[in-house]
């Protein structure tokens, strides 16, 4: 952590402030006094909180009526809402493309059918904008909000809201006045996750805001990046700019909301109340089914139509429209199988090391008192808080051989910064797993003579194993399609199959990339599928 993560970011603040070895704001001074940047700037404060209100607004109720209410069909919703978390952003931003294309989009040519506009006629709807972005950015991270949201109503005392009904309080009266007050830290951390998400991400924009010239600022440090050393030294000062915003939330985040936590779980049974609907049952569910096929399920169903066509422009049943040759040219390329070949070895390295790691440090925490153990947490958390740019950027100015470590253009490279990005998601799970076993089942086994690795291997390893098994697959699913560092990363030998997806729909064919996103779809649900069958259900993503 030291050596990749703390000194490559410490290097670039350094070559920020004394780029000529002194003191000197002459870059920030040239980078934001150019009117494209402090756009850039602007926009991604605008579409970050934003996307943050909208999640936050979006993810609440859908939390409580999920969690908390007779809604029908609740675990398919849970299920169905959480898919996007599991989904690459770039994807859904090349589904509501197709949708809102302001010539060809789906919905834009129902809408202008719909009211008798001109056939010839754009609009009325334009992705290519900031508030397309918003609302790209909003479909695909509001699951942030809501996993942490239903985690926190899921452990909340069931006695104050029987206290509120018992003393006269309507159902929705409980919610404004005990529930959502009792739920104002985790909704904040959540509000604050999908701030930090929506700032440092790199492939929807790129998508939907490059084509209308709104620029953020991970797109101007891409940009930069390809402009040579020059570039990296500006590209440097944008993300300085990103650092200290995630800083900032981090601290907000575990120091300041952490601190505000009200202690609702006891030793008695915290199962939530369930709140009968009654005559809202039917529209309430009727309402949240609309909401998901709109968000989720035409979106998908997009993609894979359009991974069928041979004239994008034309519809699916057109005569001679339909085709299957998307799909047999993407999956018989030998350069798509390598780079599918990469990120799965990829990803199985990271989440391999990176599990190894965080049972390492779980255990390190909760069972021993070693001085500084906290230390590992807390740079593991501020390497999950720092944008996937600023992460990648640092490892490029620092991982050349200078400094005695030369991994640039390698493999081992994209797999550090995959750890650096992704390995709080496994540590939080497994961390939280062995805070529930009592030290009392370890010492009762070394009474009996088994050593610490007996006792570790038959006690304590098989009580957290759906930990384990989660843990990998939370660090895997996001480094095998993973684009803003690779984008900055990778060479001709360690292309992925998240970046050349993005090549494909840049530079390629459109219906080809969607048959290669909805492959990557694919491969993502059946592993969701596979963690739940190996978890006994006990986790799924």
């Amino acid at each position: 952590l030291l050596v990749f993560q703390v000194f490559p970011l410490v290097y670039m603040l350094y070559k920020a402030f004394f780029p000529e070895s002194a003191f000197s704001l002459s870059t920030f001074t040239r980078l934001y006094t150019y009117e494209m940047n402090w756009g850039a700037l602007c926009n991604t404060l605008i579409a970050a909180a934003a996307t943050m209100v909208l999640g936050t607004l979006i993810a609440f109720p859908l939390a409580w009526l999920v969690g908390r209410t007779n809604l029908f069909g609740k675990k398919f919703f849970r299920s169905l809402f959480v898919l996007t978390y599991m989904v690459p952003p770039y994807v859904g931003a090349m589904a509501w493309l197709r949708l809102l294309n302001p010539n060809v989009g789906d919905i834009n040519v129902f809408l202008r059918t719909l009211f008798g506009m001109a056939a010839d006629a754009t609009g009325p709807i334009n992705i290519y904008s900031l508030g397309g972005l918003i609302w790209v950015l909003t479909t695909f991270y509001y699951p942030y909000a809501f996993i942490t949201i239903s985690r926190a109503m899921e452990k909340m005392d069931p006695s104050l809201e029987e206290a509120s009904r018992i003393s006269g309080a309507s159902p929705l009266l409980t919610v404004f006045r005990v529930t959502l007050p009792m739920m104002t830290p985790s909704l904040i951390a959540g509000a604050l996750l999908v701030f930090v998400a929506a700032m440092s991400c790199y492939g929807i924009p790129s998508i939907i805001g490059a084509p209308g010239k709104v620029h953020t600022v991970t797109t101007r440090i891409i940009e930069y990046n390809g402009l040579g050393a020059q570039g990296i030294s500006d590209a440097t000062g944008l993300a300085v700019f990103l650092m200290a915003l995630a800083i900032l939330i981090l601290y907000l985040s575990d120091f300041v909301v952490a601190r505000k936590q009200y202690i609702t779980v006891s030793g008695k049974s915290t199962r939530p109340n369930i709140v009968d609907l009654g005559k809202w049952r039917v529209p309430l569910t009727v309402l949240v089914s609309l909401f998901a096929t709109i968000v989720v399920l035409i979106p998908f169903a997009t993609i894979l139509t359009t991974s069928f066509k041979i004239d994008v422009g034309k519809s699916l049943f057109d005569p001679e429209n339909f085709t299957l040759t998307q799909w047999q040219t993407i999956f018989s390329r030998s350069e798509t199988m390598s780079c599918l070949k990469n990120s799965l070895i990829f990803g199985v390295v990271t989440a391999t090391v990176g599990i190894v790691v965080a049972c390492t440090m779980s255990y390190l925490l909760q069972r021993t008192k070693i001085r500084g153990r906290k230390l590992p947490d807390f740079l593991i958390t501020l390497g999950s808080g720092t944008p996937s740019v600023v992460i990648a950027l640092g490892l490029i100015m620092t991982m050349k051989g200078d400094f005695g470590v030369n991994i640039y253009n390698t493999a081992y490279i994209m797999i550090v910064a995959y750890l650096i990005k992704y390995l709080m998601m496994g540590m939080r799970t497994v961390v939280s797993a062995m805070s529930q076993i009592h030290v009392s089942l370890e010492e009762c086994s070394q009474i009996s003579g088994a050593s610490w690795t007996r006792t570790m291997l038959k006690i304590t390893g098989p009580l957290i194993f759906p930990s384990i098994a989660a843990g990998w697959f939370l660090i895997f699913i996001p480094s095998f399609y993973e684009l803003s560092m690779t984008t900055l990363l990778y060479s001709n030998s360690t292309k992925t199959i998240g970046f050349q997806l993005y090549e494909y729909w840049t530079f390629t064919s459109q219906p080809q990339s969607c048959a290669m996103a909805f492959g990557i779809l694919m491969i993502v649900v059946v592993l969701n599928f596979l963690l739940n069958k190996l978890t006994k259900g006990e986790f799924s993503i």
